[in-house]
């Protein structure tokens, strides 16, 4: 792993803590070392693939009812999210950021799960929940999730 990498992991992570901290709730170690895993993927992963991380990786076991708990709580926290398509989590792209963000979307790589987390226009989204409401339905999520190819892939 690249220096940057390590960087920018610790950054994230210091700013996780701080931000449970200030919601009164704290990232202990098996919360931190779940998240870590997240950060360090470059693609989506499921409960049993950060299982094997905290164990290949970190030299610690941990079960995977624990990492699902941990998944539910890093995701009340708003550090990771859930892809619905994929069944897999990634850490949120903005968690070392300091200002607004809006509703998160996911582009995944149908090729080699690779995920990258982008932003569209708040208006775009009141268009969607209006045409889901006009259809006499009421929009439960409104994360979107694109299967694509990275450019990787379409070389």
């Amino acid at each position: 792993m690249s220096v940057h990498a390590l960087q920018t992991t610790k950054k994230a992570l210091q700013q996780a803590e701080s931000y449970c901290k200030s919601r009164g709730s704290r990232l202990t170690e098996k919360r931190r070392q779940v998240l870590t895993g997240l950060l360090d993927s470059k693609k989506a992963l499921s409960a049993y693939e950060l299982a094997d991380y905290c164990r290949e990786e970190l030299g610690y076991q941990l079960p995977v009812m624990s990492v699902y708990r941990i998944l539910e709580f890093l995701g009340e926290e708003d550090l990771v999210h859930r892809l619905s398509l994929a069944k897999k989590y990634v850490a949120c792209a903005h968690i070392a950021c300091k200002h607004d963000h809006e509703i998160p979307q996911f582009l995944i790589c149908t090729n080699c799960s690779g995920v990258q987390e982008v932003s569209i226009d708040a208006k775009l989204i009141q268009s969607l929940n209006k045409s889901v409401t006009d259809a006499g339905f009421h929009l439960t999520s409104q994360q979107l999730e694109f299967d694509c190819l990275c450019g990787d892939c379409v070389d």
